[in-house]
């Protein structure tokens, strides 16, 4: 089943729209000819990722919480489609606190689908592949059962809270009727991403790039898939243009499946580093990697008790047969693209490098 492209402009609004999906989103809808509001209040997002957009005459910008009911209803109102992206974000700040990650979770996503019921505008909630949990199946469907670990460990308030954004969302659509679609982003990267918050990619890709040790937590052996933050994008555009969508929640990610023990070397080789050469199977402990990959238990790193996903694999046949997306870009792609990005915008590399 493929998407309806739209040709009539619409006027779009992005919570979290600062941030680093939410910024690419905006440059997307802008450049196929949409009107793009976005607010975001700053606390994760950064102003630098719209600056460009501001003199756009199609681009507005509002500085504010989205929990501020009375801000985003003067918004939702002159909008047709909202992309609810705004969220705590990263491992580290779940991890840290957790009483705002459940608090902007669930009451901001309660705040936009109460608006966009007001003004009868579409709506897109981004949620994650946390939502799976501890899950074993080999590739997660969006049909399957869930496995979250005991309330006791914070690590797990991000996926309850997001579970219950999109418990919320379909209560709305099926209740009143609200045209909602979710997306299940699966470890979306790319430029401006940081690693400020956990994010592994570009934690290691700056890591190598200083000549510093690069840190692999746990064994290394949990395994992730790593998609490109244009096609991420790609993916929503297509779902907010495809009415058969309506209702549903879609995987949005990329199979092609590495540990991060081997996403470390391929850094390490993609970066330029010494004694990089036998970087295919060799073990964390081998002569070639000595001082370049320092392992870190999960209780160093983050908290006591801390658990993780052994694996994370979208199934994502869904949202091929409904719109067509499927990924473009390789993790090599993604790791040029984001090792780029930093060297021009954020790092002062040593002069050997």
């Amino acid at each position: 089943m493929q998407a309806l492209r739209t040709l009539k402009p619409y006027r779009a609004l992005i919570t979290g729209g600062s941030g680093f999906v939410g910024s690419h989103l905006a440059e997307a809808l802008l450049e196929r000819g949409h009107h793009v509001t976005v607010i975001d209040d700053l606390s994760t997002g950064c102003f630098d990722n719209i600056q460009h957009l501001v003199g756009d005459p199609h681009f507005r910008f509002a500085i504010d919480n989205v929990k501020n009911e009375i801000v985003l209803d003067r918004l939702a109102s002159e909008c047709d489609v909202i992309f609810h992206l705004a969220a705590a974000v990263g491992v580290q700040l779940v991890v840290d606190k957790p009483v705002h990650t459940i608090e902007t979770n669930i009451m901001g996503t309660e705040t936009v689908l109460k608006v966009a019921l007001r003004y009868r505008a579409k709506v897109l909630i981004a949620s994650t592949s946390e939502v799976y949990g501890k899950s074993s199946s080999v590739s997660f469907d969006e049909e399957d059962d869930v496995v979250l670990g005991p309330s006791s460990r914070c690590r797990w308030a991000y996926a309850a809270s997001k579970m219950v954004d999109e418990f919320l969302a379909l209560a709305y659509h099926r209740e009143s009727g609200l045209p909602v679609v979710v997306f299940r982003l699966f470890n979306t990267v790319g430029p401006r991403q940081t690693g400020r918050y956990g994010m592994v990619i570009p934690r290691l890709v700056e890591q190598a790039l200083r000549g510093d040790p690069l840190t692999v937590y746990g064994d290394g052996l949990q395994t992730r898939c790593f998609l490109h933050v244009h096609d991420a994008v790609e993916a929503v555009v297509r779902l907010a243009e495809c009415r058969p969508a309506l209702g549903k929640v879609f995987n949005v990610g990329s199979t092609e499946e590495i540990s991060i023990l081997h996403l470390a070397r391929k850094i390490l080789a993609s970066a330029g580093s010494p004694g990089t050469a036998n970087s295919d199977g060799s073990s964390a402990d081998d002569p070639a990697w000595e001082g370049r990959i320092r392992m870190v238990p999960y209780d160093e790193a983050y908290k006591p008790g801390f658990e993780d996903m052994i694996r994370r694999v979208p199934n994502i046949s869904k949202v091929h047969r409904y719109t067509g997306w499927q990924p473009s870009k390789s993790l090599d792609e993604i790791i040029v693209d984001v090792t780029t990005h930093l060297k021009e915008n954020t790092i002062s590399l040593p002069a050997t490098l």
